[in-house]
């Protein structure tokens, strides 16, 4: 059987039009890359995949309830501007939130091959998450950070045994696809005044 990050859905894979970023295939690589993480072992990374897949099934909601009006990410946004209730775009500026953080979490891993991962994602967090969260809750992940697996043992479980320059390459092909999304959509977001990312 094929390792899950061959047969996983890829951020690059996800289709970009004038129109914004398809929202069904950006929901399928969005649970497909939380999944990934089930693969470390259990819970290890469970502070953020259950914000992740919260976030994810908010906008799925709205996808579900307006889908004429949400095929792009974009369009759900606007849409729903006109609404009193804006869960769906709540939900969509938390996630890219949680996505940004853990993609620059994962670059930071292939860019300095000498530092653990909890140091890679330390770095992310401190940018990204920080200022958005209490003092207790930071506290919280700043322990549970340090209890993510040693990078020897993240590419061995995440890679399946397949060759790990195979599995690093197909990781740098999700992360740059899913670069270009979150940064599209923090500027989308942050330039409409529908949330800060």
């Amino acid at each position: 059987m094929a390792p899950y990050y061959q047969t996983a859905k890829s951020f690059a894979d996800v289709s970009i039009t004038d129109e914004g970023v398809d929202t069904t295939s950006f929901l399928h690589a969005s649970d497909d890359f939380v999944h990934m993480f089930d693969l470390v072992g259990n819970g290890v990374f469970a502070f953020v995949q259950k914000d992740l897949r919260d976030n994810i099934a908010g906008v799925r909601g709205r996808h579900k309830t307006a889908p004429s009006t949400s095929t792009t990410l974009e369009n759900l946004v606007k849409n729903e501007a006109h609404e009193s209730n804006r869960y769906g775009t709540a939900c969509m500026v938390r996630l890219i939130r949680g996505l940004l953080f853990t993609c620059q979490a994962l670059q930071n891993m292939q860019n300095d091959r000498g530092s653990e991962l909890h140091v890679c994602f330390r770095r992310s967090f401190d940018v990204h998450l920080k200022h958005h969260l209490s003092f207790i809750v930071r506290s919280v992940v700043v322990v549970a950070i340090r209890a993510v697996p040693h990078r020897h043992d993240f590419y061995n479980r995440l890679s399946e045994g397949s060759p790990h320059d195979a599995f690093d390459t197909e990781l740098s092909k999700w992360l740059s696809g899913l670069d270009s999304i979150c940064h599209r959509m923090k500027t989308f977001l942050e330039q409409g005044g529908y949330g800060k990312v």
